[in-house]
């Protein structure tokens, strides 16, 4: 049990890892376009957070919080972001079971433009005037030119450390996937997006800036995220084998299936990725339904919410409140259709 519940926590860890160097090499692209998409219509506001929230990580959720602080969003635009978001559980939840993954996304997504909607046809915030002009939100983005043919070969001369050893672990896990170390073991679709996911992971830490590689990269998602992810990855494992082999999941689910939905709700929260992974791998494992992951994701935002805390407490209280009834609402409809 031991050897196979840390065998799963790295290939989830080494996943999620390079899936997130993935995104943030995105975001740092396309963050401007967003940034100044989201300055647009009230509709726009709700369909781009929307598309930022349901992007895997905490970029997208801290570009909308970072607008709302500045006045440039309404309210309605940060619970859509933050109902489509799922923080760093999205990315486990892409490892683990990617169809149901990508499905709940689009759920997440519908849920959250509605939320959104009613948010501020029931509140103030749709007067509220924009002033998007001085708004920055990455004020280092000279620096964050991701790709420069003329630098290239001036950083691959000499790499940093950080580089190279982002380069040395990208290649094992490009060399684990190839020999079913990670992922399956059998060559099917999945293993194919892991092999590609590995080259282009390859790509990016070859050729972005040293600040890309040192600020997004090394100090953001291995020192910040990476740990946290297999610390959390482990002890949700770990709980899940040992309810395996001492629960009997089916009786508690049978006879208290609303405290378990309750549970996962209110869990949802907390403001900071890795609690809500217990409830991901209590899904993957089959010791809780559908309906409880879905109320799970409503409600939780990994830490996206974190600034708006530090900003003004009533206003991530007024966003919290509105996305617990709506997990609970969602999640009890599929609880009663029998999901």
């Amino acid at each position: 049990m031991v050897w196979s519940v840390l065998g799963k926590t790295l290939t989830i860890t080494w996943f999620v890892t390079v899936m997130m160097v993935l995104v943030e090499y995105a975001n740092v692209l396309s963050v401007d376009r967003l940034r100044f998409a989201l300055c647009g219509s009230r509709w726009t506001q709700y369909v781009v957070a929307t598309i930022l929230g349901a992007t895997p990580g905490c970029l997208g959720a801290f570009v909308v919080v970072a607008l709302f602080i500045h006045r440039s969003v309404r309210l309605g635009a940060v619970v859509a972001c933050m109902i489509a978001t799922s923080g760093d559980e999205s990315f486990v939840m892409l490892a683990t079971f990617p169809r149901t993954a990508l499905l709940l996304t689009l759920v997440l997504a519908l849920v959250g433009i509605l939320a959104g909607i009613l948010t501020d046809v029931f509140s103030d915030t749709g007067t509220q005037e924009l002033g998007c002009a001085d708004m920055t939100v990455h004020d280092t983005a000279a620096s964050c030119r991701c790709f420069d043919p003329a630098s290239i070969l001036v950083e691959l001369r000499r790499p940093s450390a950080a580089r190279g050893t982002l380069a040395i672990g990208t290649f094992l896990f490009f060399l684990a996937v190839i020999s079913g170390t990670v992922g399956p073991a059998e060559w099917n679709w999945i293993r194919v997006t892991f092999l590609g996911v590995g080259l282009f992971s390859l790509f990016v830490v070859g050729t972005v800036p040293e600040h890309f590689i040192e600020e997004h990269l090394w100090r953001h998602i291995v020192a910040k995220h990476a740990p946290r992810i297999f610390l959390w990855t482990l002890a949700s494992m770990t709980l899940v084998a040992v309810l395996d082999t001492s629960v009997n999941a089916e009786v508690f689910l049978r006879h208290s299936p609303w405290l378990m939905l309750s549970g996962a709700a209110f869990l949802g929260l907390v403001p900071e990725s890795g609690p809500h992974l217990v409830v991901v791998m209590l899904y993957a494992a089959g010791n809780v339904p559908l309906s409880a992951l879905v109320a799970n994701s409503v409600v939780q935002d990994g830490h996206g919410m974190l600034p708006l805390l530090a900003h003004s407490w009533r206003d991530f209280m007024k966003v919290k409140a509105i996305n617990l009834v709506a997990g609970i609402l969602v999640g009890g409809a599929l609880m009663m259709a029998g999901r």
